[in-house]
């Protein structure tokens, strides 16, 4: 991979996560864009394979967020009892 290639993809997407964390998703986005297309332009096999595997990685992400939305709601179920008990200073 040549050194401008290589800039352009680390500098948009590290823009990218910077411009998401303040706040301005639509660009965020553009710029995520523009990373990840001038890294399929230099890995065409591996985004394919990535495609092809979205699904499974799909499935895996909503199990984690299951997972945590569930123990959220465990820890306030047990603040809402907590507060109520009498015991508790």
């Amino acid at each position: 991979m040549k050194n401008w290639k290589q800039a352009l993809i680390f500098g948009s997407l590290g823009a990218s996560a910077f411009l998401l964390v303040t706040g301005r998703k639509p660009a965020a986005g553009v710029l995520a864009g523009v990373g990840l297309a001038a890294l399929a332009s230099e890995y065409p096999e591996h985004m394919e394979r990535l495609w092809e595997r979205a699904p499974e990685y799909i499935e895996k992400g909503n199990q984690v967020l299951s997972m945590a939305s569930t123990f959220i709601e465990r820890l306030a179920e047990h603040r809402v009892l907590r507060e109520g008990s009498p015991y508790v200073v």
